[in-house]
């Protein structure tokens, strides 16, 4: 029996030099010239514009994708950016992420400069990546036929059925696979998109509405870790092929008193 081949497919679209779109995934043979097509029609149709410069990249994978489930997934019901960020504090202090390192992070992705790839911080809001204008970028994940149907089924139900969503949790699930990252905050670099998350192994994927005031341009995602070897962290962010093809439940709005109950609840249940 030969063994299945998959591909992963990055697309990275500027307009002026400036990036204003991007994509990817990790797709079986037949689906190829498809998502080539889907992916090149996005670039096309971005709401920062046209892109004027594409670049795809197709490339056989030689390592067999690891199987993972994905993160489960809410929405807290922020009324203004403000609201937002102190529900983000209080998530993420609750997990042992200092106050100092999430101010940090927020202040370092609303200052206007979008980069490439997501911050690497520490606990106590120290950078840790080698390149801090870029960033460390996350690639090679995916979804199978099967999970993504389930998922598309799930999100369909709170109408939140598209590819930001979908792509934002197959990021963070393959992100908060790796030990050694306690958290993260993101907030999408789309003027029009206000919408941000935060995401751990303690509480899921969390989507925070209204994290920032639309029409504003900058964004970005910061990963907060601990422990380990930063390289090998980095080795498999940017190498290390990852499928989701288990979905954990997907439910609608929380509040931050049950989102905060949840973590207590799953530590009683681990110590059973």
């Amino acid at each position: 029996m030969s063994k299945r081949l998959h591909y992963s497919i990055r697309m990275r679209a500027a307009k002026d030099s400036v990036h204003i779109s991007g994509a990817e995934g990790i797709y079986e043979k037949n689906d190829v010239l498809d998502t080539v097509q889907k992916y090149t029609g996005r670039a096309y149709a971005h709401d920062k514009g046209r892109a004027d410069e594409i670049h795809l990249t197709i490339e056989e994978l030689k390592e067999t994708p690891r199987r993972i489930s994905s993160l489960p997934l809410c929405t807290l019901n922020t009324r203004n950016s403000e609201a937002a960020g102190k529900a983000a504090f209080k998530i993420l202090s609750s997990i042992g992420i200092t106050e100092r390192a999430i101010d940090e992070a927020f202040k370092s992705l609303t200052i206007g400069i979008t980069m490439r790839g997501a911050m690497l911080m520490d606990i106590e809001g120290v950078r840790l990546e080698p390149d801090l204008l870029r960033g460390v970028r996350v690639t090679r994940m995916g979804i199978t036929k099967k999970a993504d149907a389930i998922l598309s089924k799930h999100l369909a139900k709170l109408g939140l059925n598209n590819d930001t969503v979908k792509e934002a949790l197959i990021l963070a699930s393959k992100v908060h696979k790796y030990p050694m990252v306690l958290g993260e905050l993101c907030i999408s670099d789309d003027p029009n998109y206000t919408t941000g998350y935060i995401a751990s192994r303690a509480f899921g994927y969390i989507r925070l509405l209204h994290i920032k005031k639309r029409g504003l341009p900058y964004g970005g995602r910061a990963f907060f870790i601990t422990g380990g070897e930063v390289k090998e962290l980095i080795k498999y962010l940017q190498t290390t092929p990852v499928l989701i093809d288990n979905i954990k439940p997907c439910e609608g709005a929380l509040s931050l008193k049950e989102i905060l109950a949840r973590k207590s609840h799953r530590k009683s249940h681990s110590r059973k």
